[in-house]
């Protein structure tokens, strides 16, 4: 069945055509990865859905009947002086509304004009039984709990659940947001990144619910692994055309890397055709007029006819224009870090107890654990910005520190981007735009203030500035959060060809896996050390 079709939709926003002509057809039950390159319209696709933005003249939605959508945008707009639970609460009004009610239909079959008409107590008696029937199907008594349940199922900690959300990191107000979603049960939703910011067994319980969700799930993600684990159908927004595969994410790379293959092959021999074409139209042209002959001329205005009607194969383009990244190091010292039984707490908390590790030249190790377990206190304090209670953290002699922030807090958003460029890389103004356009800046962007850009955007100017600094030992915290695949994948090449060390956190499992050797894993204020990337340690706590 057609939950939701586009047709001929074309959507300008300002001077930028975003796309022209745009089919889909969203069918029920189907879970839909939608990707695409930041910047290629996918937010703006589920806007215009949502009524936000308007097709041009010519182009229709249509909705089935009584279908809804729920849609979680990048950031979500809650009311920041209610706390994370009451918030989460109150995204099923209809909960206290069919509550309410039912109370009011419960007190008035206490009331004689009731009871004691006939007809009156039947009607009142059959509205309780629907209303009783829609509060146990919305959860009745039990809802309170199941949205506590949802909330830490999605990675909020306990002690967030009560704090006021004007308290909340972005990453948390967007969990609260998803929870008010899933709780309304719509339809069709549409999710916007919604595996931002959620730890590894968060993107766990987030893959288990799309997978078991009763309705459509549409979602924009750069998660490889998501889309691989969660998604039946894969919708890639490109050159402002939709092209809908129906299978996971892997899947969809390796069919589309045949048909360009098969595209780029009869293009081929469809411009080898053309081209023959010509050169024959063109002599029997000249014959005709050489020789008068009507014979000739007859024919060179056939072919050409042929040549007009012919549907054009259009030409692949196989070298899209990508990040530049080149990551310099240099050899340095053998032992690049040293943690000797270092401890760290907050208060009556412990975070860590005695950690004993030691990270070597030309090793790539990832760093994981629940959000809250330590993650970012260790980073700061291999940086100095934070001190052990006890222990030593031992850097090597020759060891330049290159720092990747999840939050962009490196960056001075005050600050214009080739300015930040110019006295990084101690470099021209004219040098530094010209290193900028490498990652994929604009003209138009390099003279904006760091404040104005998106998170992919900050996020690409931050690997160009960890580039600058020519460290050779990297310590990155989520450096794919906000990167689209292409960046991504650049990102895992340049790791790869690194000369120097590399210490990364993330909850990108295929980066993980397309990244590092070994995983160091925060367990209970100890460091757990395992052998390969994400899918490998997966298999070892499997067993």
């Amino acid at each position: 069945m057609i939950q939701l079709q586009l047709a001929n939709i074309t959507l300008v926003l300002g001077a930028k055509r975003i796309f022209e002509n745009l089919n889909w057809e969203i069918q029920n039950g189907q879970k839909i990865g939608l990707i695409g390159a930041n910047g290629a319209g996918k937010s703006s696709l589920f806007k215009l859905i949502e009524g936000e933005h308007s097709p041009e003249l010519g182009g229709s939605i249509t909705r089935a009947r009584l279908i809804t959508t729920g849609y979680l945008s990048q950031q979500p707009e809650l009311d920041l002086t209610l706390t994370a639970l009451d918030a989460a609460l109150a995204g099923n009004p209809r909960v206290a509304e069919v509550h309410a009610e039912l109370e009011r239909v419960e007190t008035s079959l206490g009331d004689a004009d009731i009871y004691g008409n006939e007809r009156k107590l039947q009607h009142a008696l059959e509205l309780q039984h629907k209303l009783i029937e829609e509060y146990h199907a919305l959860g009745g008594d039990s809802y309170p709990a199941r949205v506590r349940s949802l909330l830490l199922g999605l990675g909020l900690a306990e002690s967030e659940l009560n704090k006021p959300l004007s308290v909340l990191s972005g990453g948390q107000k967007k969990l609260v947001g998803l929870a008010r979603l899933l709780l309304v049960r719509p339809d069709i939703l549409l999710l916007d990144e919604p595996d931002n910011h959620l730890d590894l067994p968060g993107k766990m319980f987030l893959e288990k619910l799309i997978r078991e969700y009763e309705g459509t799930v549409v979602l924009i993600s750069h998660d490889r692994y998501l889309l691989d684990a969660a998604v039946t159908h894969i919708a890639e927004l490109e050159d402002g055309k939709l092209t809908v595969f129906e299978g996971d994410y892997s899947s969809f790379i390796a069919d589309k890397e045949m048909r360009m293959a098969r595209q780029e092959e009869l293009f081929r021999a469809q411009q080898h055709e053309i081209t023959r074409m010509q050169i024959a139209i063109k002599r029997f042209a000249i014959w005709g007029k050489i020789y008068d002959n009507e014979k000739f001329a007859a024919k060179a205005k056939t072919m050409q006819k042929r040549l007009d009607k012919m549907d054009k194969i259009e030409k692949p383009v196989l070298d899209r224009k990508r990040m530049e990244l080149r990551l310099n190091g240099w050899r340095g010292s053998n032992k690049v870090l040293e943690l000797a039984e270092v401890s760290k707490s907050f208060g009556s908390k412990q975070v860590f107890s005695n950690l004993n590790e030691t990270i070597w030249h030309g090793e790539r190790v990832g760093l994981i654990g629940p959000n809250g377990a330590g993650k970012s206190v260790l980073l700061r304090m291999i940086l100095g910005k934070e001190m052990p209670d006890t222990g030593e953290i031992k850097i090597g002699p020759s060891i330049s520190i290159g720092h990747y922030a999840q939050e962009h807090e490196t960056l001075d958003f005050n600050q214009t981007v080739v300015d930040a460029v110019r006295y990084a890389g101690e470099m021209s103004e004219s040098r530094a735009t010209a290193f900028l356009l490498r990652y994929l800046f604009t003209y138009k962007q390099v003279s904006q203030k760091i404040g104005e850009l998106s998170g992919g955007e900050r996020s690409r100017l931050q690997l160009a500035l960890v580039v600058l600094s020519g460290a050779n030992f990297l310590l990155l915290d989520e450096p794919t959060n906000n990167l689209d695949i292409a960046s991504a994948e650049v990102l895992e090449q340049a790791l790869e060809d690194f000369e120097g060390t590399v210490l990364v956190i993330s909850h990108d499992r295929y980066f993980l896996d397309r990244t590092v050797e070994r995983l160091l894993v925060i367990e209970n204020g100890q460091l757990g050390e395992y052998q390969g990337g994400y899918s490998d340690y997966l298999e070892v706590k499997g067993k």
